[in-house]
């Protein structure tokens, strides 16, 4: 028997001091929903003893505070965080966010491999426990051009790696469904092992078939009668809040005691400002409960339904021979993390300088050569102009049609109805596609936006008012190796360089921060009116069947599949 597996037994039956305690509080039992006076004594990584009193080596004074078990995301990508997965460990970690489950999917569209071994690597230092999906539409659609390609020979390698938990989000779910080779081979390779899903609207006979092909949960669910469907199906609903899209609302009346054990919280993409500003998975706890949600039914989706759901069998409770992952709080409502813990550690900031660091990934990764203004030019075509339509909160648009004005054999914009232009510019130096079109919704009056996060193959993506500041800001990109760009006037008034494969900083996420409030409002005074009009612009080029999408190929309608643009 191990010394630590003696030590485990000896401080948790009492006969020696447990190395920490935690005295006075209470803790929340997500078995019972109630609220227990007792001592907590640690030893090492787990938990050892709950329901008695303990002596400690050190003993930490928690009166009239609460212990709830951390917090797990269960769905997300780090990268839109736009800081490293050491900064993203040190930002949400005191929130109390102590496991996450994350898709390497936009740094592998753009470096494929590398890019997943970055995480990898990086997931072995964090303090928090980063796990890793591996990334299973890469690229995303054959009507985009991605960095990289992934078919099952390059991920078989990663499979038994100790951070990897199992296939990342399924989106081609039509492939799945019409049993496309490709998709059958990948399935097949990680049958027993968890498949995550990603199937919006998908529900009937359509959703049996891709339900059969062994996947278990979804993230994509924006009504209750969606998640209703799949639940009784099977799934298990990932409840998500991120920075643009946001269904906690629309699926509280789910969020119940009975449903508990069938639901977990993510944020899928959440930037660095609103964690700031609002916070994390934290946020979501306070949200619902405010909003009437049972404190008992969101604690549980957020520690241990989330972990079973995962796999993770070893988190997710107060309880003796658990992992020690816990969080001190004020109280339930407002959910505000005082102390953390993660694998027994408490998190301070000397915690955080013990890591190792990674050598940064894809610093030139942005090989788009230098556009013209006249590049943006679009012939004038007879009759109505198809139009992407942005729905703000969601990253799925509307195909909508408009008769624009003509500019002598060009076709213009139209501030009055708030359509601007398009465009999406292939990045990888793969073979230069360059595709306009028009969009609605984001208020532009003047100048124009850029970034090069676009998902999911993250070409270079660009709106604005007028030809020349679009060409400014899409060749600025390439200047700063990636990242945002706001131009106004032919001058550049905000921008943020990503340049870890144009999608992440190597600044601290304080950084980070600020210069994405400055960012924020140097987009204001171009007129923007969408809350994130930077994450609205990345997820603009998302292949999202069967609305209308733009790829750096061209403006495609996927009802016909025809390239228009």
């Amino acid at each position: 028997m191990s010394e630590a597996l003696e030590r485990y037994i000896d401080q948790g039956v009492g006969r020696e001091p447990a190395d920490i305690v935690l005295k006075g509080g209470q803790f929340f039992d997500l078995v019972t929903g109630e609220l227990v006076a007792s001592d907590i004594a640690i030893s090492g990584d787990r938990i050892v003893g709950t329901f008695g009193s303990y002596e400690g080596r050190e003993e930490i004074d928690i009166t009239a505070r609460i212990v709830v078990p951390g917090f797990i995301d269960t769905h997300l990508h780090i990268e839109s965080s736009l800081v490293t997965p050491h900064e993203f460990d040190r930002c949400v970690l005191p929130l109390g966010i102590t496991t996450v489950v994350c898709d390497p999917h936009e740094i592998a569209n753009v470096l494929g491999t590398e890019g997943i071994e970055y995480f990898l690597d990086s997931a072995l230092e964090t303090i928090m426990d980063i796990r890793v999906q591996l990334s299973s539409c890469v690229p995303a659609t054959h009507l985009e051009t991605s960095g990289a390609d992934l078919p099952i020979e390059r991920l078989l390698p990663f499979r038994h790696h100790p951070k990897v938990i199992g296939l990342a989000e399924f989106m081609n779910f039509p492939g799945v469904v019409h049993k496309d080779p490709v998709c059958l081979a990948k399935l097949d390779a990680f049958q027993g092992a968890h498949i995550d899903g990603h199937a919006p609207l998908l529900s009937g006979k359509d959703l049996n078939g891709y339900l059969a092909a062994g996947i278990r949960t979804d993230h994509e669910c924006t009504s209750a009668e969606e998640a209703m469907e799949k639940i009784r199906k099977g799934m298990h609903i990932l409840v998500r809040e991120g920075s643009v899209s946001k269904d906690l609302h629309a699926l509280m009346p789910i969020i119940t005691e009975r449903l508990s054990p069938h639901l977990a919280l993510c944020t899928d993409d959440r930037n660095p400002l609103d964690i700031a500003e609002q916070g994390h998975l934290d946020h979501m706890i306070r949200t619902a409960i405010s909003a009437g949600v049972e404190p008992l039914a969101i604690y549980r989706a957020a520690s241990i339904s989330a972990a079973r759901a995962f796999g993770l069998r070893d988190r997710g409770l107060v309880a003796p021979g658990w992992r020690a992952d816990l969080v001190v709080i004020d109280s339930l409502e407002n959910c505000k993390a005082e102390t953390v813990f993660s694998g027994g550690r408490r998190v301070t900031d000397a915690l955080f300088a013990t890591r190792k660091t990674v050598a940064p990934v894809g610093l030139d990764s942005v090989k788009a050569g230098q556009v013209h203004a006249s590049a943006f030019g679009i012939p004038v075509a007879d009759g109505d102009t198809s139009v992407i339509g942005v729905l703000p909160g969601k990253i799925i648009t509307e195909h909508r049609r408009y008769r624009l004005p003509a500019v002598g054999n060009q076709t213009g914009v139209d501030l009055g109805r708030d359509i601007i232009k398009v465009a999406v510019i292939e990045r990888h130096g793969v073979n230069g596609n360059h595709a306009n079109g028009f969009v609605q919704g984001f208020g532009l009056k003047k100048g124009a936006i850029a970034s090069t996060v676009g998902h999911d193959s993250h070409n270079i993506c660009v709106v604005g008012v007028n030809d020349e500041d679009m060409a400014i800001a899409a060749n600025r990109l390439g200047e700063i190796k990636g990242g945002f760009v706001v131009v106004e006037d032919g001058k550049v008034t905000g921008e943020i360089a990503l340049p870890v494969a144009g999608l992440m900083s190597l600044e601290p996420y304080e950084s980070v921060r600020d210069t994405l409030h400055d960012l924020r409002h140097a987009a204001f005074a171009l007129g923007a009116t969408l809350e994130e009009p930077f994450l609205q612009l990345a997820f603009l080029p998302l292949p999202v069947i069967p609305h209308l999408k733009i790829s750096d190929r061209g403006l495609v309608d996927v009802d016909k599949f025809m390239l228009i643009g």
